[in-house]
């Protein structure tokens, strides 16, 4: 009976014994999981725990444990139906323009044509800049008394004075979703142009030889077949939209009197301003889950598990 019950025990003990190979590769990969555990995952373990507690740099002595209190101040707020009200449009306006487009500029670019490379370098250049270094820029081309926004509206006869686009919150938003349109419109460019580089001619050879339209191969041949990129680019960018403070930050700094305000904004002004670590927490969990559940349900929607590849 002894021999019998070693033996299983003596099997799994072998399943954590390592070889010289297996040890070597082991230790060379400890500190990228240190690293990776120390700088993603502690974080966010760290962030759900502070949630759920008192935790405000103006009070350090004084952190416990709150329970949801954090989220029902955060959801009962008066700024909070407004704010998911401008993360929505911000992140629905922004995907579609940055969509239409980018891939207009793609099907442009398709093409060999004199001045082509010179062209895509425009094109891309807004990809190659931080975020808040374009909301800086957009700062100035929008500002209410030297912009050059306003200069050529004038110029043009399209205004007779001059508009507080950063400082009128009927503009405030529309402006900072402009600068996110322009800024975004590259990525898709590029994406697409690739995809659509992929299309074999004979594709359209037939299409042509069963008499087929420009407009009909476009939404028979090039847009099914490049399908899976369009799944795939769409989703990143919405996540990427919907965690991109830096510009607003640039512009706006969230407002004027919070209109531009969205969710990660709003959590880093708790941060910044107010310095409530465990509010700011409370909200970086709510973006998660509305992340979470947005991912699930397009993934179902879409059958993108189908279409992950380039």
């Amino acid at each position: 009976m002894k021999n019998r019950e070693a033996t299983p025990l003596r099997g799994a003990g072998r399943l954590f014994r390592l070889n010289r190979t297996q040890t070597f590769i082991f230790l060379c990969l400890l500190p990228t999981l240190l690293l990776v555990f120390g700088f993603t995952y502690f974080p966010i373990l760290k962030g759900i725990s502070v949630a759920f507690q008192n935790y405000s740099l103006f009070n350090l002595t004084d952190v416990h444990f709150v329970g949801l209190q954090n989220f029902r101040t955060v959801l009962a707020g008066d700024q909070f139906k407004t704010i998911l009200k401008n993360t929505a449009l911000w992140v629905i306006i922004s995907l579609v323009l940055q969509f239409v487009i980018g891939f207009c500029l793609a099907l442009l670019m398709r093409k060999s044509f004199r001045g082509r490379g010179v062209y895509q370098g425009f094109v891309f250049y807004s990809w190659a800049l931080s975020g808040f270094l374009i909301g800086i820029i957009w700062r100035w081309l929008f500002n209410g008394q030297i912009g050059v926004i306003n200069d050529l509206l004038l110029k043009f006869g399209l205004i007779t004075e001059r508009i507080g686009f950063l400082s009128d919150p009927k503009w405030a938003m529309f402006s900072v979703i402009v600068a996110n349109v322009w800024y975004g419109v590259a990525f898709f460019a590029i994406m697409l142009l690739a995809a659509l580089q992929s299309v074999p001619s004979e594709l359209y050879e037939a299409a042509e030889i069963d008499g087929a339209s420009r407009f009909n191969q476009l939404f028979h041949v090039t847009i099914p077949y490049i399908m899976p990129t369009i799944i795939s680019t769409t989703a990143l960018r919405v996540i990427w939209i919907f965690n991109f403070p830096d510009l607003i930050y640039g512009m706006t700094n969230g407002g004027p009197a919070g209109s531009t305000h969205i969710l990660t904004t709003y959590m880093l002004d708790k941060i910044v301003f107010s310095g409530d670590y465990g509010q700011a927490s409370a909200i970086g969990i709510i973006c998660i889950a509305i992340l979470a559940l947005f991912t699930t349900f397009y993934l179902f929607a879409t059958r993108a598990e189908k279409a992950g590849d380039f």
